[in-house]
């Protein structure tokens, strides 16, 4: 029973690990293209103002 328990605990770690490695990866994308977005708008406007 005990090793059944074990077992069932490891893999609802594995599966949370999983799921928040998915997270991480998904979060650091959409950080990366909203900086680039924002770059972006600050290098067109001092375009549009040095104009």
């Amino acid at each position: 029973m005990k090793k059944l328990l074990l077992i069932v605990c490891v893999a609802f770690f594995a599966v949370g690990c999983s799921n928040t490695w998915h997270g991480v990866k998904e979060d650091s994308h959409n950080a990366k293209e909203w900086t680039k977005e924002k770059i972006n708008d600050g290098a067109s406007y001092v375009k549009e103002k040095t104009e």
